[in-house]
């Protein structure tokens, strides 16, 4: 029988120590991977508590589910389905990873623990260089200073030669064709023109070069992690053989300050995967993972897709007919209504 416990010890294992032990790992501030974030926006910030965040330890655990954000989405099927441990990568907080209540309450009622992982499992392996076309021979997880903000400088692999290898690279591992078929599939079973999907919509793209345009030496960044155009000078005085900058997970936007600098520098800048393909870039490692670790305990991966409807095109028509009669009825017309 595996328990809590187990989960946590393997999770420490395949993080080289990196989970806590203990309340006092919080409290003192002292460990490297318990860290604040904020925006300085009252009462939003918290604290990334790698390991156990909620479960009893000695609770057995027959099946887990790793997710990159834990939703209630996560949580509501974990309960259909036999889930007793969510692993989450990103950081868990109350009321915004449990539908609005609190943590207890919602886990409590199917039984279920939480893990959160996020910061102390990045820099543990290669994988999201390598599907991006490069072998790295440098890595930070806090360049600048700054927690979080991740840099890999790397080598392109042999059969990458160019900006376009590596976009057709990215589309043949994250299987997107077979996105893009789904979507024209479910188009066509809902019979709504307008649906758009996250990771069709923000796929790979070359910014600044060409198709053809050779590539050697990579820099590689993640823009939502505080990575500047500073940064991007400095590093490209530390690395003067690099020719490309790569943005992944999150993207940034023509006239942003950071495709200016690359272009100032006489750099490529190409766009990579997604922030919604994390889950196949580390959750997918971290899940083969917890299953060589925990060979009695089954693993599944929950995969959440996002997509976008026009209004007049989403729900059935006895669903359209309710939203607009609440709409008008009683949200417009600001009528009392009875609260639970």
């Amino acid at each position: 029988m595996k328990t809590v416990e187990d989960v946590l010890n393997a999770l420490d294992e395949l993080t080289g120590g990196r989970v806590i032990k203990s309340l006092n790992d919080i409290t003192k501030g002292e460990h490297p991977f318990v860290i604040m974030k904020t925006s300085n926006i009252p009462g939003k910030e918290i604290i990334e508590t790698p390991g156990l965040v909620y479960g009893e330890m000695k609770k057995e655990v027959k099946k887990i589910a790793v997710a990159m954000t834990m939703t209630e989405g996560c949580i509501e099927l974990a309960g259909a389905t036999g889930v007793d441990a969510i692993v989450a990568h990103h950081p868990i907080a109350e009321a915004a990873n449990s539908g609005g209540v609190i943590l207890k309450n919602y886990l409590d009622l199917y039984n279920i623990a939480a893990f959160e992982l996020h910061e102390a499992f990045h820099g543990l392996h290669p994988g999201i260089p390598f599907l991006h076309g490069h072998k790295v021979y440098r890595t930070e997880v806090s360049y600048g200073g700054v927690h979080g903000n991740i840099l890999y400088v790397g080598k392109v692999i042999p059969e990458v030669n160019t900006l376009g290898d590596i976009l057709t690279r990215l589309d043949n591992y994250m299987g997107l064709q077979q996105e893009d078929d789904l979507l024209h599939t479910e188009k066509e079973i809902r019979n709504i023109s307008s649906l758009t999907e996250t990771s069709t919509v923000t796929r790979g793209r070359i910014v600044y070069g060409e198709e053809t345009s050779p590539v050697n030496n990579v820099v590689h960044i993640f823009p939502h992690t505080g990575f500047s155009p500073d940064h991007l000078r400095q590093v490209i005085k530390e690395h003067p053989e690099a020719d490309t900058v790569l943005a992944s997970i999150s993207r940034v936007y023509n006239g942003h300050p950071l495709i200016e600098t690359a272009k100032e520098l006489g750099l490529n800048f190409i766009i990579g995967n997604c922030h919604v393909l994390e889950i196949l870039e580390n959750g997918l490692p971290l899940a083969y993972a917890l299953d060589m670790l925990l060979p009695d305990v089954e693993v599944v991966v929950f995969r959440e897709r996002v997509t976008s409807i026009f209004i007049n095109e989403m729900g059935s028509p006895h669903l359209k007919k309710y939203a607009e009669e609440m709409a008008t009825g009683y949200l417009l017309k600001k009528t009392a209504v009875n609260t639970l």
